[in-house]
């Protein structure tokens, strides 16, 4: 079966950008290796649907060809150059994806192209990706709410600034690669499920460039990225949940020839002693006295946007719910919800002789 990066992610076929994004960070949150119980097959493969269906070239692609690959396939070939009706996700269980830790990719795309396609050499090479990284942070209550900017530092692999990870002095004159005769590719030979396969890689020695510098870079000494502290800016948005994902594309560790990792933020959210959040509204707990119950009055509450004057309308019961409109969580889009006052009447434990009275005097009117 081909994936459905709707159903990995659980959003529909029309979810907005907003709806994906939530959705993968609560995947994110659960899935996550670093996470105890996480599960790093379902958190790359949620990953890789939140990839596509956040791109809008990528989706539009997905949605015309994803679904109906294997027809297509079985009519002659897909959009890999498959043919016969073959789907190399019918492989199930063999991760050919080569994802992470810079490493070279055994792509099984390369091998189905050679196969069916009657192009030997001719193969896609992947470009190695860097190793992504996983911090924390925690959050003020109220940074959570209305979100915030935050710098972080970070000591990682990154493209050196010098060569700007071509690994040559600045300047430097280049020779042709004699390992792969400049071509930045070489041939190999692997055994797979299908016997021995002739494959296309990078070239080992010039990393895909096809030519070798004359005088490495003095700071990297060739390598094309450096290990250095890096400040990062985050933006965290607003409404964002205890637990909850952000991740920055690009933001990795580096690699050279290749692609940069991502950097995923764990958030953390300090309680508030006063508010809850549910959903886009935040809901606080009201203790009454019975007379203000009674009798209506005014209550004086310090919300996240400061202090305002709540009007409570005489006889409210314990239960009731009061609301106080866009005061609450802001949404993507600007809007805001709201605070809801859960009421409560303190009932005196103990009663004067005079309080007693006065309320047999209630008593005797019907109340």
């Amino acid at each position: 079966m081909a994936k459905d990066y709707y159903e990995i992610l659980g959003v529909d076929r029309k979810a907005s950008q907003d709806d994906v994004k939530k959705a993968f960070r609560k995947l994110a949150h659960k899935y996550h290796p670093d996470k105890q119980g996480g599960d790093a097959a379902r958190f790359k493969e949620a990953s890789e649907a939140y990839s596509v269906l956040t791109d809008d070239k990528k989706r539009a692609e997905y949605d015309r060809f994803g679904h109906s690959a294997s027809q297509q396939t079985a009519n002659g070939g897909g959009r890999g150059g498959f043919a016969g009706g073959f789907n190399p996700e019918d492989f199930g269980g063999f991760d050919f994806s080569g994802a992470g830790g810079g490493s070279e990719a055994f792509d099984l795309g390369d091998i189905f192209s050679q196969f069916f396609s009657g192009g030997a050499g001719g193969g896609r090479t992947r470009a190695p990706r860097g190793r992504d990284i996983s911090i924390d942070i925690e959050l003020s209550f109220a940074e959570s709410i209305f979100g915030v900017d935050r710098k972080v530092l970070l000591t990682k692999t990154s493209t050196c600034a010098t060569c700007s990870g071509s690994g040559a002095e600045p300047g430097t004159e280049f020779s042709t690669c004699t390992t792969c005769a400049g071509k930045g590719k070489i041939q190999e030979t692997k055994r797979s499920m299908f016997g021995q396969v002739s494959v296309t890689t990078n070239c080992p020695t010039c990393k895909g460039a096809g030519k070798i510098p004359k005088q490495k870079c003095h700071t990297c000494g060739g390598a094309g990225v450096t290990r250095k502290q890096e400040e990062i800016s985050l933006r965290i948005p607003a409404g964002i949940e205890d637990g909850e994902m952000v991740r920055l594309t690009g933001s990795g560790e580096a690699v050279q020839g290749g692609t940069p990792g991502d950097l995923y933020v764990k958030i953390h959210v300090k309680a508030h002693p006063l508010f809850k959040k549910e959903g886009q509204n935040l809901v606080v707990d009201v203790s009454l006295k019975l007379s203000t119950a009674l009798l209506g009055g005014e209550y004086s509450l310090e919300t996240l946007d400061g202090k305002i004057t709540v009007v409570i309308p005489a006889g409210i019961a314990h239960g009731e719910v009061l609301r106080v409109k866009n005061k609450g969580v802001p949404s993507e889009r600007g809007r805001r919800g709201d605070i809801l006052i859960r009421i409560s009447v303190q009932l005196p434990s103990k009663l004067s002789r005079t309080a007693r009275n006065l309320i047999e005097e209630l008593k005797k009117e019907g109340l």
